[in-house]
C-alpha cells in the first residue's frame, strides 16, 4: 500500500502555526496558510506523507476536542483547511489526521448537556457519569477522565449515541476534505472491535484508507495489526531501543528489538508488517536533545530509515530542532518561524536523501530483515526482496571499522561509491546503504 512506501511529516498544528494557548471560542484566525506555504519545502525534502496532530477545536492543546466538524478558529475553518489538503495532494503529498476517540473537552456539547441537565439527557450515556459523587470543578456529579486528567472526558464508545457521532465524523472528513488516513489516538485504550468498526467505516468510502493506532506497548497487539483492524501501530519499543543504544554504545539493544519484532523466527511478532517508526514526536524529548553524542545523529535516523518499518520525522527534527518537555510539553512545538532550518545542513541533507532512498527501493518498503554483523559500536542489517538485497551498516565510534558480509559487488545508495561487500568500510559515524549489484 502507498502507506508502506511513505515517508511522513509529522506536524503539530497549532504548535507549528504559532496558535494562543487557550481557545477564546471567538474570531477566526486564518494560520493554516502557514502550512501551505511550507508544502514547497515538505515536498522538497521528499517527504511523500504528513500527519496532522489534532486540528479541530478544542479547549487548549488539541486533544481535548469541543467539535469534531470544525477545525479549531485558532487555525481557521473548514474551507482553509480543504484548500490546504488539496494542495498536499497537488504536491503528491497524502495527508493523515489524528483521530482523537478516547475522551473530549469538558466543553464537548453532549458533556455541556449532561451539565446543564443532569439525569434528564440521553447524554449522560456518552460518558462515564456517577451522579452521587463530584469532580474536581464541582460539577455535582463524578466522571472518568483519561488516565485521571479530569480535564479529558472519557467517552463510552459503547453507546450507540457516541459511535454514531464518531462515524459520521470520519465520514465528514473523508468526504469535505479528502483525508488519506487516521491515527487513533490512546489505541491501547480502545477496544477491539471499535478497530472493526472504523475499518468498516472507511472501507465503505477508501479501500486504501490507512489506519495506524498510537500504542506504548506493542507486545500484546499482534491481534490487531491485521486485515479488518489496523494496518499499523506506533514502535515505541525502537524508539526508546534505538537512542538508548547509541547513548550507551550498545547496539545490542537495538539489534535485539529489530529481530524480535521483525526476525525470521515463529517467535517474532511484526514480521513482514510495518510499523509507525520514529526518534520523536510531540510526547518525547526531541532526538537532537535526547542523543548525547551528535555524531550519531546520522546513525540515529540511518537505522529509521533503513529497519522495517514506515519511518517518521517530527516538524523540526530534520534540522536539529531541539525541546524537552518542561513547560507542559510547550517546548516541543514551537512555531515554524521559530525553527533555524540553517542549523544543521549536513542532517537535514542526509535526510533529504534517505527519503528518496526509502520511498523508491521496495527492499526497504517490503523485504525480510537479518542481522549480518553486530558490535558494541558498529553493526550491518540486510534487507531482501524478490531478489534485491540492501546492507544496511552504521559505526558508532570514533574508529574505522570494516564490515564483511558477502563476496559481491555493490553501491552505496547515498554516495554512488561502488565496493565488494567484504570490504565495506565505515569511517568514524558513518552510515553505508549498498545495494548488491
Amino acid at each position: 500500500m502507498w502507506f508502506d512506501e511513505s515517508a511522513f511529516y509529522q506536524i503539530y498544528p497549532l504548535g507549528y502555526c504559532g496558535a494562543e494557548r487557550e481557545n477564546d471560542f471567538k474570531e477566526v484566525r486564518h494560520r493554516l496558510s502557514v502550512i501551505e506555504e511550507n508544502i514547497s519545502y515538505i515536498k522538497e525534502c521528499g517527504f511523500t506523507a504528513v500527519l496532522f496532530n489534532p486540528l479541530f477545536e478544542s479547549e487548549r492543546h488539541g486533544y481535548d476536542t469541543v467539535d469534531f466538524f470544525k477545525v479549531d478558529r485558532r487555525l481557521g475553518d473548514n474551507k482553509d483547511f480543504a484548500r490546504l489538503v488539496k494542495k498536499f495532494h497537488e504536491a503528491g503529498i497524502r495527508v493523515v489526521l489524528d483521530g482523537v476517540f478516547n475522551h473530549v473537552g469538558r466543553r464537548f456539547f453532549a458533556f455541556e448537556e449532561v451539565k446543564a441537565r443532569r439525569e434528564n439527557t440521553d447524554k449522560k450515556d456518552w460518558f462515564f457519569i456517577h451522579f452521587d459523587g463530584n469532580s474536581p470543578y464541582n460539577d455535582g456529579f463524578w466522571y472518568e477522565g483519561w488516565e485521571g486528567h479530569m480535564e479529558l472526558v472519557k467517552l463510552n464508545l459503547q453507546c450507540a449515541g457516541v459511535t454514531d457521532y464518531i462515524r459520521r465524523a470520519v465520514e465528514y472528513w473523508i468526504d469535505e476534505f479528502g483525508i488519506d488516513g487516521l491515527r487513533l489516538d490512546v489505541s491501547y485504550l480502545l477496544p477491539e472491535w471499535f478497530f472493526e468498526f472504523l475499518r468498516r467505516t472507511v472501507q465503505a468510502k477508501r479501500a486504501d484508507f490507512f489506519l495506524m493506532g498510537e500504542v506504548i506497548h506493542n507486545q500484546n497487539f499482534v491481534k490487531n495489526v491485521v486485515p479488518g483492524r489496523l494496518d499499523s501501530i506506533t514502535n515505541y519499543e525502537c524508539y526508546k531501543g534505538l537512542t538508548s543504544a547509541l547513548n550507551s554504545d550498545n547496539f545490542f539493544e537495538i539489534a535485539h528489538s529489530l529481530e524480535r519484532l521483525f526476525g525470521s523466527q515463529p517467535w517474532c511478532l511484526y514480521t513482514g508488517k510495518n510499523l509507525f517508526s520514529f526518534v520523536d514526536n510531540h510526547d518525547v524529548v526531541r532526538a537532537y536533545t535526547a542523543l548525547q553524542n551528535k555524531n550519531k545523529m546520522a546513525a540515529l535516523y540511518g537505522v529509521l530509515y533503513t529497519m522495517p518499518g514506515i519511518p517518521c520525522v517530527y516538524y523540526g527534527s530534520e534540522c536539529g530542532a531541539e525541546g524537552d518537555k518542561s513547560d507542559n510539553d510547550y517546548k516541543l512545538r514551537p512555531a515554524v518561524g521559530a525553527i533555524d532550518r540553517n542549523k544543521c545542513p549536513a542532517l537535514t541533507d542526509l535526510i533529504c536523501r534517505l527519503n528518496k532512498i526509502r520511498t523508491s527501493e521496495k527492499a526497504l518498503a517490503y523485504g525480510s530483515y537479518a542481522n549480518c554483523v553486530l558490535s558494541n559500536k558498529y553493526m550491518c542489517f540486510k534487507r531482501e526482496k524478490d531478489g534485491e538485497r540492501i546492507y544496511c551498516a552504521f559505526n558508532i565510534s570514533d574508529s574505522d571499522v570494516t564490515v564483511r558480509v558477502e563476496e559481491a559487488e555493490g553501491h552505496d545508495l547515498l554516495t554512488g561509491e561502488v565496493r565488494n561487500l567484504n570490504d565495506i568500510y565505515l569511517p568514524p559515524y558513518a552510515v553505508k546503504i549498498f545495494k548488491k549489484n
